[in-house]
């Protein structure tokens, strides 16, 4: 039976004849135009120029630079104006008017307030067992590791001596040396702070009447107290009623100082020590101070501790 006939899809090929090349287009001739361009399918970009990766590199330099400058010009500071002395004049005036200065007596307190020590000597009482306070007075650390200065009639005959630092520290001290022609006494400390400042020393070679002072220390216990004048005299003498001593190349100052300011500093405007306080002159019974007052020079008072002179 006869088979039925299979289509193929594709051409059939003639026998015995090879496959006809591609058709190549025509070649222009003398004389003819040059052939167009193949237009790219639809959808596909044109084939562009390709730069070399050295000019991308230098284009994307350039660029950097730029943005570099446009962001330096934008962030320049502008020039600082010019001041004229009359600004300035103007601008201190201004100051003057608007701020209080601290004057100088507080600034010379302010700078040996750090140094400056309440002293107590405490004694058993004629009756009894109990203990009393037998003097109070004021001392100044001249070595900051508790090294003090004060009066020796401060401490005179004491069981006990105790010292209250500018911190609110007390200690109990005892006396390492005296210097009875001046009414001095060098006071160690048992405990001392961490942060104890010693005061400045100044020689009083260059002191002179009317130089402005002012004494710190604690007036019947209370302080500390600072009180201001002026020196009122050198080398003044004077017979201390407590311990009977004549006393001699005294400093004589006017700011207030009473009983308690014994040993306490007299400084300068500068916060520096230029005497101790040791006593006051008054022909009464009243042991108030009338405007005279009395200062150990400071070069005799470092001489007690073994200081060398100025």
């Amino acid at each position: 039976m006869p088979r039925p006939a299979i289509y193929s899809s594709s051409a059939p090929r003639r026998p015995g004849r090879a496959d006809a090349p591609a058709q190549q287009p025509p070649q222009a001739t003398s004389g003819d135009a040059p052939p167009a361009a193949p237009t790219p399918p639809v959808g596909q970009a044109a084939p562009g120029r390709r730069w070399p990766p050295s000019a991308h590199a230098a284009w994307a330099l350039v660029l950097l630079l730029a943005a570099l400058l446009v962001a330096s010009l934008l962030h320049q500071s502008p020039p600082a104006p010019q001041l004229s002395q009359k600004d300035i004049d103007d601008a201190v005036l201004r100051t003057l008017e608007t701020t209080t200065l601290p004057s100088a007596v507080t600034r010379a307190v302010e700078a040996v307030a750090p140094s400056v020590v309440r002293v107590a000597g405490y004694g058993r009482a004629k009756k009894g067992k109990e203990e009393v306070e037998r003097g109070i007075g004021t001392g100044v650390v001249i070595v900051d590791t508790g090294i003090i200065l004060t009066n020796l009639h401060v401490v005179a005959g004491s069981d006990r001596i105790t010292v209250t630092f500018h911190d609110g520290t007390e200690t109990t001290a005892r006396i390492t040396g005296v210097q009875a022609e001046n009414d001095l006494a060098v006071l160690q400390a048992h405990k001392v702070p961490d942060d104890l400042e010693a005061a400045p020393l100044r020689s009083t070679q260059d002191l002179r009447p009317g130089d402005p002072v002012a004494a710190v220390g604690f007036p019947f216990g209370i302080g500390p107290s600072a009180s201001a004048g002026v020196v009122s005299g050198l080398e003044r003498e004077f017979m201390s009623p407590e311990g009977k001593r004549q006393l001699s190349n005294l400093i004589q100052f006017d700011a207030a100082a009473n009983p308690g300011n014994s040993g306490g500093p007299l400084i300068t405007m500068d916060g520096e020590v230029v005497g101790i306080v040791t006593a006051i002159l008054n022909p009464t019974s009243a042991r108030t101070f009338i405007g005279i007052g009395f200062a150990v020079p400071i070069e005799n008072a470092a001489a007690a501790v073994g200081m060398p002179p100025f």
